[in-house]
């Protein structure tokens, strides 16, 4: 079991947290999460989780390009 962290738009992984550290990181979460964490977490089958997050590239492109918001996917 693991946790990765992977953009929401590109899926590009941003960092992976190994199996040590993760029960306490999944407590954090749940703590933090008070059921509105739905849109962001994902569990695989195995267990593993991905939290959806945003990556520094599309962050930038959003600042530049906000209509982008209204858009579902705006990656081709």
């Amino acid at each position: 079991m693991s946790i990765r962290y992977a953009c929401r738009h590109c899926n590009t992984e941003i960092g992976n947290i190994p199996f040590e550290s993760v029960k306490d990181v999944i407590n954090d979460l749940k703590k933090s999460d008070e059921g509105q964490g739905d849109h962001f977490l994902e569990y695989d089958q195995d267990g593993s989780m991905t939290v959806k997050c945003i990556c520094e590239q599309c962050e930038q492109s959003l600042r530049m390009f906000p209509n982008y918001y209204a858009l579902k996917k705006w990656l081709q």
